[in-house]
């Protein structure tokens, strides 16, 4: 079963919103022989350049050592971007001080950015994340972690127990779930719904609607595997649809609200706008019912359709009140108990960086994300089996499911998990049919 409310309390109590432990606790200082904080990137697409650009706009001594990519293409032009954003902001250049020797491409480049570096920034397509921060935790490295943070039961097993080793050394882990460290939500907002503002919260409504994302197009002699690579969004194996990547934010916000995780999944999906050879294998519309263990229910929507009503949000209704959008608490009788204006808070994207590389200079350790993160990509993974499969799934059988997607061979000569069929289209899930565990 998921975490109880008062487990849940206990293991994701926030200091801006992220998973704190006391910074009384002594922990391992980074490893430059100076007061340098160097940095490694691994995962240089428009997150990892702007994650990277963000960790250099700290006030701290950073630099930034050591960079990796599956493709020296994608590498050249973050560095060159990552340089161009430290003009612009009047940043010194040598913050940016990645030697030619220094930049990895390939599969196993991750591997060499670690050795070299005191923090590591994981923004690689979802898959490999599991690899990846269980390799930082076992050099001993703080780290910070796009979301989501795995694809499969497989994989968010896999980082939960790195989780736990990072516990133990004391290594400082910030997730990309940015709103928790968003004034929006930590001043106040979630805090008062948690304490009751609005009674009990019987139903949450948690939305991305939008129009979709990139596509790339096949480009002559590319293998497989490096066509699906360039193209990662739609391939499982690597994104985990849209529900995963995208909506595990809301979904997060969600658990984050009731201090809880859901123990049952059901819903539908499919393909409507979005279904064409180029988009893979993935849903264009997810609609998914989750219950927690009090009975109560989130009411979860994302696709991606073009020429509809965007919507991204999160909203409560409780027995006293409700908490209509982030910032925002109502009385039953219409009385604001809460109106955030946001428009000057601070950047989240930024202060999550701020935030990290304070403790890391100060040899503090704070943030213990991992857990969170992990569990609230569970529950994307949760929504995901539901709509493929057509099942109510439950929690435990996501976490314990066996279906590992990742391919048996990472190599760009290997072949992946999925192949085109003779007419080009993907495979898609069919509800009632798709094995999901």
């Amino acid at each position: 079963m998921p975490n109880s409310r008062r487990s849940f309390l206990k293991k994701t109590t926030a200091l801006a919103g992220g998973l704190a432990i006391s910074s009384s606790l002594a922990a391992g200082v980074h490893n430059s022989v100076d007061d340098v904080i160097r940095i490694g990137l691994i995962g240089c697409g428009g997150r990892g350049t702007g994650a990277a650009t963000q960790a250099l706009s700290t006030s701290q001594n950073v630099r930034l050592v050591a960079m990796a990519d599956a493709f020296r293409d994608r590498l050249d032009r973050s560095h060159k971007n990552i340089a161009g954003q430290l003009e612009d902001n009047d940043l010194a250049a040598d913050r940016l001080s990645v030697s030619e020797e220094h930049k990895f491409v390939g599969f196993d480049g991750y591997q060499k950015v670690i050795e070299l570096c005191d923090v590591v920034i994981i923004a690689t397509p979802p898959g490999f994340r599991p690899i990846h921060f269980e390799a930082a935790v076992n050099a001993n490295k703080h780290v910070f972690m796009e979301k989501p943070l795995a694809v499969d039961g497989p994989g968010v097993r896999k980082v939960l127990a790195a989780a736990e080793i990072a516990k133990q050394k004391k290594l400082n882990v910030v997730v990309g779930l940015q709103r928790h460290y968003q004034k929006l939500y930590t001043e106040g907002w979630v805090d008062m719904l948690q304490n009751g503002v609005i009674g009990d919260i019987t139903a949450s409504y948690v939305y991305w609607n939008s129009g979709g994302v990139w596509v790339r197009p096949r480009e002559e002699g590319q293998t497989e595997m490096e066509y699906q690579m360039r193209n990662w969004y739609y391939f499982n194996w690597l994104c985990g649809d849209h529900i995963n990547e995208q909506h595990i934010h809301n979904l997060d916000v969600g658990n984050w609200v009731k201090q809880a995780y859901p123990v049952m999944a059901s819903g539908y999906g499919g393909r409507h706008m979005r279904n064409g050879k180029e988009h893979g294998e993935i849903f264009d519309h997810h609609f998914v019912e989750y219950t927690y263990e009090d009975g109560s229910k989130m009411i979860s929507q994302c696709r991606h359709w073009k020429g509809c009503a965007n919507k991204v949000t999160e909203a409560f209704v409780g027995t006293n009140g409700s908490a209509p959008a982030p910032g925002k608490i109502m009385t039953k009788s219409g009385y604001a108990l809460l109106n955030h204006n946001a428009r000057r808070d601070p950047n989240p994207y930024q202060t999550e960086h701020d935030v990290l590389f304070e403790a890391v200079a100060k040899g503090e350790y704070k943030f213990a994300d991992a857990e969170n993160g992990a569990k609230s990509t569970l529950t994307a993974i949760l929504g995901r089996m539901a709509t493929y499969s057509g099942q109510e799934v439950s929690w435990n059988k996501a976490m314990a499911s066996k279906l590992d997607l990742s391919p048996g061979q990472f190599d760009f000569n290997a072949p992946p998990p999925v192949q085109p069929l003779e007419s080009g289209f993907y495979p898609v899930p069919v509800p009632g049919e798709t094995r999901v565990w």
